[in-house]
């Protein structure tokens, strides 16, 4: 039993998660457990593993983006603008952030099937072209770099308020939900399916009659709307909105997919493992405020936690893959 448990891709993230909270929790005291101290790591999780699931989608299939760090600051910036700057309803202001999200990822995904060049030249490309539109935007429209906006109490309760105790944020439930969606699309519906392959050779599976060009579209539009509303979100939870805000996302998403067991060579991976991944990293990125440590350590850890989770999964993946073998070899 046990030795299945450790062929699976999330086996590596489910170990390291285990072991960096027992660190933290040993050398950060009461307060880390505490429920403050797990509403400081949930709560980066959730904006975080929103990103990371599509991102892991994206790598699994062979793919990358990373102009998810400029859509988090658009998604914001826009519905900032709109609702907050010129004051229309706020259901406008997240349908016109959400559509914004949607155009950018179908760009993105057009211009990969259609150009054959890499994602990440493609998204690198969309990253600076939105960050450039976003902040002459902003300047245009409200002179600004930064817009407040107070939304209604229906739209705070749903994207932007505490829950438990007013000190979880809202998010955490819509992490939850996107998680338990993405398992069943990527573990239980033919569409995970078809991802795998994609990532396995994408000539083959075009040639089994997968749909890799509207698969591929789609991947980039789960990742980019996931981020637009990431930012969305953040602006109705701060009440306001700045355009330099969100490139972290770009490395904390890759990071989390890693660490979850995907592979940045494509069709290795699961949602659990980018679930659990995620909060490793979060662990690590807020573990280090209760305890005596150095802060200027924390780069240095999850540097050291990234390489060493490369390496655990990498042993999980030739031993779940040499059963394989022999098992079909018998």
């Amino acid at each position: 039993m046990f030795a299945n448990l450790f062929r699976r891709p999330e086996a590596g993230a489910i170990l390291g998660m285990v072991f960096v909270t027992v660190f933290f929790a040993a050398f950060g005291g009461v307060n880390f457990l505490s429920l403050g101290g797990i509403a400081s790591w949930l709560n980066v999780a959730a904006s975080l593993g929103i990103i990371a699931i599509p991102i892991g989608f994206l790598m699994i299939a062979g793919e990358l983006d990373i102009s998810i760090g400029a859509m988090v600051p658009a998604a914001s910036m826009t519905i900032g603008v709109v609702s907050g700057h010129f004051e229309l309803p706020i259901a406008v202001g997240m349908a016109v952030t959400m559509l914004m999200s949607l155009l950018v990822g179908l760009l993105n995904g057009y211009l990969v099937i259609k150009t054959n060049v890499p994602s990440l030249i493609v998204t690198m490309g969309t990253l600076f072209g939105t960050l450039g539109l976003t902040l002459f935007g902003s300047l245009l429209l409200t002179g600004n770099t930064a817009v407040a906006l107070q939304a209604p109490a229906w739209a705070k309760a749903a994207l932007g308020d505490f829950v438990f105790g007013d000190v979880f944020q809202v998010t955490i439930l819509w992490w939850f939900g996107f998680a338990a969606l993405c398992f069943y699309l990527l573990h239980l519906s033919p569409w995970g399916n078809w991802i795998f392959a994609l990532g396995g050779d994408k000539v083959s599976a075009r040639n089994a009659g997968i749909p890799t060009d509207r698969l591929t579209v789609g991947l980039f539009v789960l990742s980019s709307m996931s981020a637009g509303f990431v930012g969305m979100c953040q602006t109705i939870l701060y009440n306001s909105a700045q355009v330099s805000s969100g490139m972290s996302f770009i490395f904390n998403s890759i990071i989390s997919a890693v660490i979850g067991g995907v592979l940045l060579t494509g069709g290795f991976g699961s949602v659990l493992g980018i679930f659990f991944g995620t909060i490793t990293f979060a662990i690590v990125n807020q573990g280090i405020y209760f305890t005596d440590f150095d802060r200027n350590l924390s780069s240095l850890i999850i540097g050291v936690m990234l390489l060493a989770a490369v390496m655990l999964n990498n042993t999980f993946r030739q031993a779940a893959l040499s059963y394989r073998a022999k098992k079909e070899g018998k």
